[in-house]
């Protein structure tokens, strides 16, 4: 493991080791400790009690955050005709067929977010390898017939989450500039999805632990409890 910059140090001494934060504090604690010199992310990390080798208990799904990300996400659709004219209107930044996803494969990559059209999946299909968890999803709502307002909900703050392989939700939640209450009510959001895309399958405690903090600061471990209690 690295060695921690003295700043990085400085921070950490500021965080109570020993203690379980309410989802209140940890928002108020990680705005005060955001010093690196930029608007910082407020995100947080959630263990869930799920198996992410059991395909019915690989959790994921999608939320429009109620005051945003703080970030206006690069979004590239597969669509043609019609859908790829109202994806244009919705504010798409590139809009293509064949013609983007030979560009992804020969190593485009200028965006955040891909939606396609049903029509494009075929097609689409190939950068499967390439693309790997990046490629529209339909459960995530990337994949569908209505393009254009996909296209406005990821610009209005639509994020998706999913467990990666040590079965952890990581997300940000807002900017440090953002107000408590602000991310305190995104975080509200995040924790409803979780809590609903609950597998049917997962016995004992789901939401196992939880650790916010900004981009470049200390974590803070939640006090599980307050944090389901919020959604």
């Amino acid at each position: 493991m690295g060695k921690h910059s003295g700043r990085y140090t400085a921070l950490a001494e500021q965080v109570d080791k020993t203690r379980y934060y309410s989802p209140q504090e940890a928002v108020a604690l990680a705005k005060e400790l955001a010093n690196a010199g930029f608007d910082e992310t407020v995100e947080i990390a959630i263990k869930l009690g799920v198996d992410p080798n059991k395909g019915e208990q690989n959790v994921r799904g999608s939320l429009v955050l109620p005051h945003g990300t703080g970030k206006m996400p690069r979004v590239a659709v597969f669509a043609d005709g019609e859908a790829a004219q109202a994806a244009k209107e919705a504010g798409a930044d590139r809009v293509g067929g064949e013609d983007l996803i030979a560009a992804i494969d020969e190593g485009w990559e200028e965006f955040d977010i891909l939606v396609a059209h049903p029509a494009m999946m075929r097609f689409v299909g190939k950068l499967g390898r390439k693309l790997g968890p990046r490629m529209p999803n339909k459960k995530a709502g990337n994949i569908t017939d209505d393009v254009g307002s996909a296209v406005e909900n990821l610009k209005a703050g639509k994020v998706e989450f999913r467990v990666d392989r040590g079965a952890v939700v990581r997300l940000g939640i807002g900017k440090v500039s953002f107000t408590d209450q602000q991310l305190t009510e995104n975080l509200a959001a995040l924790m409803d999805s979780i809590l609903a895309a609950r597998p049917a399958g997962v016995q004992g405690r789901y939401v196992v632990s939880a650790v916010m903090s900004s981009s470049m600061g200390p974590g803070m471990k939640l006090d599980v409890r307050e944090l389901t209690a919020i959604a």
